[in-house]
């Protein structure tokens, strides 16, 4: 293999050769090696995205619809003036939506448990012909609800650590060593055009999100937030697995945290949800996934509406 000094590596890529040190000693260069004092570059090493020019849209550069949300909030408020519910119209509600909640995830990942064997699953039964990992999806999932309603009850400020303990929940005992873990690799996202952020920028890019959503993200309507909040986490797709199941999570912890009730993306909704998502990471234009993510909202206040 052929290898270059750090002056011809920082010829040959147009940076300066303090910023081609700074890349090696920070592990950024694919096969770089240290001699002494001396890093040696492989001739064949790609440079790498370079994360202080990596640059995001803001919120206000995002192409978001001036939608109206007035009859959305119209039926949170009937809502809420509903409120206390009883007992048992919540009790129902809830147990409908841990099994539906469930269900859909992991049926949008390919889980083939069916709604009805979802529920036998959640009940401490195991169904036959069905794998390990697809029963321990269900009971992970319903752990990570647990562990979100906790969150949203001691008002938790959304934090990296709360991020990454939801996902250490949800591949708990099916992928011990990447559960909780940012990638240590670059993926692909099978039959999106968004091409994932390379793993080293992972943890920079979560630290801007969660500092942009606890700052910018601010003044932003809660069902556009809780849609920025899905949208961006999957763009930067921080873990090997499990980051669709996490994203729902999120978009619901967000919703539920300033008083909307939990939604449920369906099965069926699977293809519009998956292009409008490639569709917010690729161009930045949101409108459609924000109008899913409505749509959902209405759908569940009109359930809890009619049962309050």
């Amino acid at each position: 293999m052929e290898f270059l000094t750090t002056k011809q590596t920082a010829q040959k890529w147009g940076i300066s050769e303090r910023r081609v040190r700074i890349l090696c000693s920070e592990g950024k260069i694919f096969g770089a090696m240290r001699m002494g004092w001396i890093w040696m570059i492989p001739k064949a090493a790609e440079k790498p995205l370079d994360g202080r020019t990596l640059r995001r849209k803001q919120a206000s550069e995002w192409k978001i619809p001036a939608r109206d949300f007035e009859s959305i909030d119209q039926k949170k408020k009937l809502l809420d003036q509903k409120r206390p519910l009883p007992l048992n119209t919540v009790s129902s509600l809830r147990e409908n939506l841990l099994i539906e909640w469930t269900y859909n995830s992991n049926a949008i990942e390919g889980n083939t448990l069916t709604l009805s064997e979802t529920k036998v699953v959640l009940e401490g039964i195991t169904v036959g012909g069905k794998s390990m990992k697809e029963h321990l999806e269900v009971i992970n999932h319903k752990d990570a609800i647990l562990y979100l309603e906790d969150l949203v009850a001691k008002k938790t400020l959304l934090s990296e650590w709360d991020i990454r303990a939801i996902h250490q929940l949800v591949l708990k005992t099916i992928d011990n060593p990447n559960a909780g873990t940012y990638r240590r690799e670059n993926v692909l996202i099978a039959g999106a055009k968004h091409r994932p952020l390379q793993h080293f920028l992972v943890k920079e890019q979560m630290e801007r999100l969660i500092a942009a959503y606890a700052g910018a993200w601010d003044k932003i309507h809660p069902i556009v937030r809780a849609a920025l909040l899905h949208g961006e986490f999957v763009r930067i797709h921080p873990f090997i697995d499990g980051n669709g199941r996490t994203a729902r999570l999120l978009l619901n912890f967000e919703l539920m945290k300033t008083g909307y009730p939990a939604v449920i993306i369906k099965k069926e909704q699977r293809v519009a949800y998956y292009d409008a998502l490639d569709q917010a990471d690729t161009s930045g234009d949101y409108g459609e996934f924000i109008e899913l993510v409505a749509s959902c909202v209405e759908e569940s206040l009109d359930l809890w509406l009619a049962l309050g």
